[in-house]
């Protein structure tokens, strides 16, 4: 597992290596060892203490599949016990968690729509049983971001470290089978489907909203990294189950896992990129200090938002940064399962085109932030589909439409 608290600016700083290879980083944080066979518990697909009460109108109870129906199928039975009414309170019991879950999917389906809109136009790509559980598993990193970035953002102090600990154990529920509500239900009925999944990625994003409350600041692109691992790495973790890949078997999702965790980090790093404005007003510099250093520009010029050279230089060396985790999140996208490729393929190129936004904008992430229109979005979905293409056919066409659209062949 990754280290269990980040690491202090002054205590036990880790050593960058000059060329930020992602396996040193990942030796040096142990998350390689996030898939190693006791790491990846099995959830139980039909809970025990979960067996079916016809007469309940618990949602608790309603987040079972083991449905037994009695007195339909042997018709001796029928015809000694005729007052038997478990049938029909059976079928009730599954249509009404039916609608209960068709309900809960729905509801994650807007709030991914609602609150990541690049995200969500991805998953759209997906087949519905998948994106289904993309949304659920959304739904709950959001739910767990509004707890500390909600109305709690200002207590920073034991109330939302114990509000952080009920949530863990309100996920441990989750995982055997128990949901608190119907939004609960969508994510147990997901891990149902995708017994793969494994409880240590959504684990370690609470230690990531944990950082958020004890820093606002990062010394190094380690601490940072950690962070971005927590709060995104473990989004790729979380996900990929669900995708698959190409070949089936353990070692495919091993290899699988350092390119969807890249993905993660490129896409957080993105977000700290366009939200330096943002975050500014809450307080709050992501960008490592170190870096800030490196370009001789201060924490007071960040505040006060000094639009220099030296700014300039600091995000162009960030930006560089943060297209080197997309192009190894690039190489992980033909591991996958073909189904999936695409949908992959799209979010990346079209997340990356924020950075894009960024240049075009001067650099300006201080009163201007950028983002990708909607149109452009839908016109970059078939240049993702080429780039998914196998075959050397395709690549006339793909640097054509790479061309008309302005789009970097380099992420």
């Amino acid at each position: 597992m990754v280290m269990e608290r980040a690491p202090s600016a002054r205590n036990n700083r880790l050593t960058l290596s000059p060329s930020e290879n992602i396996d040193a980083i990942h030796d040096r944080l142990g998350i390689d060892k996030l898939w190693e066979a006791n790491d990846l518990p099995t959830p139980p697909r039909h809970p025990s203490h979960l067996t079916h009460q016809p007469h309940s109108s618990s949602l608790r109870d309603t987040t079972s599949d083991d449905v037994t129906v009695v007195g339909d199928a042997n018709p001796a039975a029928r015809a000694t016990m005729p007052w038997d009414t478990t049938t029909g309170a059976a079928m009730e019991f599954v249509r009404k968690r039916g609608l209960v879950l068709k309900k809960s999917y729905e509801e994650c389906r807007r709030i991914t729509a609602l609150f990541s809109k690049t995200f969500y136009m991805g998953t759209t790509l997906f087949s519905e049983k998948k994106r289904r559980a993309i949304w659920a598993i959304y739904t709950w990193c959001r739910r767990t971001d509004d707890l500390v970035d909600g109305p709690r953002a200002n207590d920073k102090g034991n109330e939302l470290r114990r509000v952080l600990a009920d949530w863990e154990t309100r996920l441990e529920d989750i995982f055997r089978g128990k949901g608190r509500d119907a939004l609960d239900l969508a994510l147990v009925d997901t891990i149902a489907n995708y017994p793969e999944l494994s409880i240590s990625p959504f684990q370690d994003m609470i230690k990531g909203m944990m950082m958020d409350i004890e820093q606002s600041t990062f010394e190094t692109f380690d601490d940072l990294y950690l962070y971005c691992y927590r709060v995104a790495g473990t989004v790729g973790l979380m996900t990929l189950p669900i995708m698959g890949t190409l070949e089936p078997g353990r070692q495919s999702m091993m290899e699988a896992t350092k390119p969807a965790l890249a993905l993660g980090i490129a896409q957080q790093l993105t977000n700290i990129l366009r939200d330096v404005g943002e975050d500014r007003l809450r307080g709050r510099i992501y960008l490592p200090l170190e870096d800030l250093r490196r370009f001789n520009y201060t924490e007071e010029d960040l505040m006060n938002c000094v639009l220099d050279s030296r700014y300039k230089n600091l995000m162009k060396f960030e930006i560089a940064r943060a297209r080197r985790y997309y192009r190894q999140a690039q190489k992980g996208i033909a591991l996958l399962d073909e189904e999936s490729q695409l949908a992959v393929q799209a979010s990346l190129d079209m997340y990356s085109q924020i950075l894009d936004e960024i240049e075009e904008n001067g650099y300006d992430n201080f009163n201007r932030r950028a983002y990708v229109s909607k149109t452009k979005k839908l016109l970059t979905v078939p240049i993702s589909y080429m780039r998914t293409r196998q075959s050397q056919a395709w690549q006339p066409f793909l640097m054509a439409a790479e061309s008309v659209m302005g789009i970097r062949r380099d992420v």
